[in-house]
């Protein structure tokens, strides 16, 4: 039996286990299709910047490298993460870390040109920025790009964010996605030509959209919080939502979750996407993807980031410790970290967590190293193996309509993407749940989304 025709036999028996005896919705149909997205974050714990081949995080061949590869594996999307500050540690900018990012839509604009089909997705926070102003220049890379922009709606409350803007805290935590509903609904009227007058608890508008609509209609919306407010705001304005649910049963939870939420906002079942982050390491076997994604861990976490790592969350200096000998012995300062390390880094209750952690590393036998390695890559969704053993994994979640497809961190830039369009990829199109050509020339149509 070849090996397409042995993925397609269990994929068929794992759909009689599963959807069957319980749907997701009885209104939710799979499509049985996957779409990729390359998520370049710039400013990360996982991509490794060490190696002679990595590429330089602010030079646009970087950029223009990883998105012609991207498009010859007919990704759908190319996302840009943008921070509005540097990442400290201890009250200093994190050296260890990328130190900053370029502004995200001006270098789409320059991919747009480099570029005919794959989606150009920037992300934009609400909290500070002016509706009408954004609304016009995502506008303006809808139409240059002949309507592939996207824009990752995120929001921000804190008050180290805000110092940037003399603003500080001014939104309260629980008002987040409340602003940013008003701010999503002003942009879209503005896209519509539509003239806009808004007062709001934070501002007002008085404007009128003047610029054609795209190929597209509008710019596809991205939206990745998966707290229950974010669901629900996802539920009533996004297209595509983000997820950090890497194993299948809590895939198919978060689809049950959404497509509920999605149904009560008055929306069709299928209407949001769900493209969960990812990172994937692969080798022609199993023992060799074993043996790289020690290598990679090693890369991405050396003795510097394990201190660093605890420290974040001890909240205090741990650098006479070993990184090959057992967690710190000592009490956290802090109760609850802080946000200057960006939101993966938040925890409460710190004393809690690391008498956990202590007592979590000593059963392994792990020292700070080991256990920092674990849990850097605990912390993100992963998809490592062979090429056939991935591609017939990623095969059961389209199969079950667990996701509509990935959103890929490469841990390596720029050529990070290569084993997946080289071997990952054909092995996902001869299974019959990737395409073999983009459907059209916009990020909707090559997403499965109606015009907007």
């Amino acid at each position: 039996m070849s090996t397409t025709t042995a993925a397609a036999t269990r994929a068929a028996a794992a759909t009689a286990r599963g959807p069957q005896a319980h749907p997701i919705h009885p209104d939710h149909t799979p499509t049985g299709q996957l779409s990729f997205g390359v998520f370049f974050q710039g400013v990360n714990s996982s991509t490794i910047w060490r190696l002679p081949e990595s590429g330089d995080q602010v030079a646009f061949e970087s950029f223009e490298s990883l998105a012609r590869t991207a498009e010859r594996g007919t990704f759908a999307a190319f996302f840009l993460g943008e921070g509005l500050r540097l990442r400290e540690h201890r009250g200093v900018p994190f050296e260890l870390d990328v130190a900053g990012r370029p502004d995200a839509q001006t270098l789409l604009a320059a991919l747009a040109a480099v570029t005919e089909r794959i989606g150009l997705v920037a992300t934009q926070n609400t909290t500070y920025n002016d509706p009408a102003d954004l609304a016009r220049r995502l506008q303006t890379l809808d139409l240059i790009s002949g309507g592939r922009a996207g824009w990752n709606i995120v929001t921000t409350d804190n008050a180290w964010t805000g110092e940037n803007f003399r603003r500080g805290g001014y939104l309260d935590h629980a008002d987040r996605y409340t602003h940013a509903e008003a701010f999503v609904d002003i942009a879209e009227q503005l896209w519509r030509g539509e003239q806009v007058s808004h007062d709001g608890d934070h501002y007002g508008v008085r404007a009128q959209g003047d610029l054609p609509r795209s190929a597209q209609g509008q710019p596809v919306l991205f939206q990745a919080g998966a707290s229950p407010a974010g669901q629900d705001f996802a539920a009533r304005t996004a297209d595509v939502i983000f997820s950090p649910h890497g194993t299948l049963e809590a895939a198919i939870e978060f689809r049950r979750s959404i497509v509920e939420r999605t149904v009560a906002a008055g929306r069709d079942p299928s209407a949001v996407k769900i493209l969960p982050g990812a990172e994937i390491v692969l080798a022609p076997t199993e023992r060799e993807a074993e043996e790289k994604v020690r290598w990679v861990r090693d890369l991405q976490v050396g003795p510097e980031q394990a201190i660093a790592l605890l420290e974040q969350y001890w909240g205090r200096d741990l650098s006479a410790f070993d990184p090959e000998g057992p967690l710190p012995d000592v009490p956290p300062e802090v109760t609850e970290s802080g946000v200057t390390r960006g939101a993966g880094f938040q925890f409460a209750q710190a004393e809690e967590l690391t008498r956990s952690w202590r007592a979590e590393a000593a059963e392994k036998g792990q020292s700070i190293l080991e256990f920092a390695r674990e849990k850097s890559g605990s912390r993100r969704g992963s998809f490592t193996g062979s090429y056939d053993a991935v591609a017939d994994r990623l095969l059961e979640f389209a199969r079950l309509g667990a996701i509509d497809g990935l959103n890929i961190t490469p841990w390596l830039i720029p050529s990070g993407l290569d084993d997946i369009v080289d071997h990952l990829i054909p092995r996902l199109q001869d299974r019959g749940v990737y395409p073999a050509e983009y459907a059209g020339s916009t990020l909707r149509e090559n997403l499965g989304l109606p015009p907007r």
